[in-house]
């Protein structure tokens, strides 16, 4: 096994982990257990629990430039784009529903433990929360575009936390209908304020 192959392992492996079990609660031991490393391969190529941190940061804010990427070229419709964002819910709302959101978990647990790599792991809420608002300026919202992305995140993140304290897969179905409506609604804002502005012009 090549060491960039090993490295790649003990950082999926990492990712996982911290998922499921938390950053805290995952000890070295842990990872190289599941890599089926020893120790002293392990720190071959991390010195220490931090480091791994940062890489799995670092991958985490790849997969996600990749996946906002991916629903650009899929969809030409911002409005198309942003419901791919609602439906992340619904695609992974079992292992929401076991562990949570993994950014908004990673992203608490490092503020709780006042983490040096907390706002790198902020990130990944940022990288959503400007390209959601990329998105609304182009739906014709842009005077409250980040406003709104920050909504749409707040919000999911809170059906996140109540899915995984319940345990509800309803509760995600039933709230991610209604996010799709609050976005045709404001998608409707945007077009009724068109049509009123165009008939102010020709009646000038």
């Amino acid at each position: 096994m090549s060491d960039e192959s090993t490295r790649g392992q003990i950082v999926s492996a990492a990712d996982r982990l911290f998922y499921e079990r938390g950053y805290e609660h995952t000890s070295f031991a842990d990872i190289a257990e599941v890599v089926g490393i020893s120790r002293g391969n392990f720190y071959h190529h991390f010195k220490s629990k931090d480091e791994i941190l940062k890489a799995v940061i670092e991958v985490r804010l790849a997969a996600t430039r990749a996946m906002l990427a991916g629903w650009e070229v899929d969809h030409t419709m911002p409005v198309d784009r942003i419901r791919r964002f609602i439906d992340i819910l619904n695609a992974n709302r079992a292992p929401i529903m076991r562990h949570g959101c993994p950014v908004g978990s990673l992203c608490s647990e490092l503020a709780r433990l006042g983490h040096p790599s907390r706002h790198e792991a902020a990130g990944l809420f940022g990288l959503f929360r400007s390209w959601l608002a990329r998105e609304f300026v182009r739906l014709g919202r842009a005077r409250d575009a980040d406003r709104l992305a920050l909504h749409l995140i707040g919000r999911s993140q809170g059906v996140a936390v109540m899915a995984n304290a319940f345990g509800d897969e309803k509760f995600i179905r039933r709230e991610v209908r209604q996010l799709h409506a609050w976005l045709a609604r404001n998608s409707a804002e945007r077009n009724s304020a068109e049509r009123n502005s165009a008939e102010r012009n020709s009646r000038e």
